[in-house]
């Protein structure tokens, strides 16, 4: 990310480049696995440098949180806009999507499900919530193009089922698990 001599300087296309630096690092050795000064030495930027963008490491967080929810909640609406009209394709794609990723060799479980869990920070547990609840609003959506009597309580269902899928392919066998879950996902949907 260092700029070269003669370069100009586009903070919103630096500040984007060390939040996709910063990712995949966060994500492998976790939000509270790396310090400050690896991780700028790992990034190839200063102290200052993520202190100006970002004001803290937190704030660095915060961004990356946000950044990786965005991407996730697209990529999951994509595979559900791909599946078509029909609800229940709708409602498929979106755990074939997942077990898709529990399959992924460098699957560490959900990003949001982990800053939660080893991040107690107000600002980390706000940005999960509005991550959920964008889930929470696609799932619902689909419960209620299907024709559900209650598709508010089978969004919370379907979200549930999403959400545990994901923490027992992260800690336990992901062998199938989003298969599983789908298998459930559909007969609720067709009660």
């Amino acid at each position: 990310m260092p700029v070269r001599k003669g370069s100009t300087i586009d903070p919103e296309r630096t500040r984007a480049g060390i939040v996709e630096a910063a990712t995949p690092l966060l994500y492998e050795r976790g939000l509270d696995g790396i310090g400050v000064a690896e991780l700028c030495a790992r990034l190839g930027v200063s102290k200052e440098t993520v202190y100006r963008y970002f004001g803290t490491k937190e704030g660095l967080i915060q961004a990356v949180l946000a950044a990786r929810s965005k991407r996730v909640t697209d990529w999951i609406a994509g595979a559900v806009a791909a599946a078509g009209d029909n609800p229940r394709d709708q409602l498929a794609a979106v755990f074939d999507e997942l077990q898709r990723w529990y399959d992924e060799p460098d699957f560490r479980g959900c990003a949001m499900q982990n800053a939660a869990a080893q991040h107690h920070v107000e600002a980390v547990r706000e940005i999960t919530s509005r991550h959920l609840d964008r889930r929470l609003d696609l799932l619902t959506a689909i419960a209620r193009r299907a024709g559900a009597a209650d598709p508010d309580t089978l969004g919370r269902q379907l979200l549930v089922l999403v959400e545990g899928a994901t923490l027992v392919a992260a800690h336990h066998d992901r062998t199938n698990v989003g298969r599983h879950a789908k298998q459930a996902a559909l007969a609720l949907l067709s009660t």
